[in-house]
């Protein structure tokens, strides 16, 4: 009798793939909550959605059938941050567990972006309209009622003005150098962000927190997902070369880098990689499986 056929559970990257293939079918939550998986390959992200389903619940439970969007929203706002204790984790910002979505649910605390994913569920489950904003230098939700709309601050739950929006955007201007640019108004910076959008931005967090500690297995798996994510974004194909290239993976490395200047043929940094391909190109060695 022959042996029985032997399915493999798909690794991280492969349940990531399938879950960003079609924008249409992309669970922000389920996608997002995956991320962790680099760091804990067991972790049950269906647990994870359950766990927000259950707060759902909760909160549904308590409100009347024919509740306004304000009322939902208010208590939304209450129980998220005032019963449940989520909020901004002040003391370690860079912590990379802040952006992966059980410990959130686990901790309470988070960055901007990771508390907005666990919110903007909340909001949906509850039928409120809710967006997230990439707004730079520090995520946003809007929520939309009737002719109206109101930002949230998921780091603090504050309800934000235009005039405080303005003063957060003179201050991200001026810890970035862009002072004197053109003083855009604050409207062209509250545009809504996809969930690919979203993700996005979480990894790049994740993908900054490695670079700086040097921790190129670890950056290696994030770019892997970015170029997952954004397979036409040529600068996340360069940058997952130079990791590949940092950790020994030279052909890997000089393909990654090739794919860039074909894409990218008049980058300003072409001529020097165009030098560094031709030298990994020389070094040879295993490609990377």
């Amino acid at each position: 009798m022959s042996s029985s056929l032997r399915l493999d559970a798909p690794t991280p990257l492969e349940y990531f793939a399938t879950l960003v293939q079609e924008d249409v079918s992309l669970n922000l939550l389920e996608a997002a909550a995956s991320l962790a998986q680099d760091e804990q390959p067991a972790l049950d992200v269906q647990a994870v959605l359950a766990e927000v389903d259950g707060l759902a619940r909760r909160l549904r439970q308590r409100l009347p059938a024919d509740a306004s969007a304000q009322v939902k929203l208010r208590s939304l706002c209450r129980f998220f941050h005032e019963e449940l204790g989520f909020g901004g984790n002040v003391n370690n910002y860079y912590e990379r567990g802040n952006s992966y979505v059980h410990q959130v649910l686990a901790t309470r605390r988070g960055i901007p972006v990771s508390l907005a994913v666990i919110f903007l569920e909340l909001a949906s489950q509850l039928g409120l309209r809710a967006q997230g904003l990439a707004f730079p230098g520090h995520f946003l939700v809007r929520v939309r009622m009737g002719n109206g709309e109101v930002v949230l601050d998921p780091f603090s739950g504050d309800s934000l003005s235009r005039s405080r929006l303005d003063e957060m955007l003179q201050a991200f201007r001026g810890s970035t150098g862009l002072q004197g640019e053109v003083d855009l108004p604050v409207d062209l910076f509250l545009q809504p962000a996809s969930a690919r959008d979203i993700l996005a931005r979480m990894l790049r967090n994740l993908k900054e927190i490695h670079r700086a500690a040097g921790d190129w297995p670890r950056l290696l798996a994030v770019q892997q997902r970015l170029v997952v994510l954004l397979p036409h974004a040529a600068i996340e194909r360069r940058d997952r070369g130079l990791v590949l290239e940092s950790l020994g993976h030279w052909p890997a490395a000089a393909e990654d880098l090739e794919a860039y200047l074909a894409q990218e043929p008049q980058a300003p940094d072409g001529p020097l990689l165009q030098e560094r391909v031709a030298q990994l190109r020389q070094r040879g060695g295993p490609a990377l499986h």
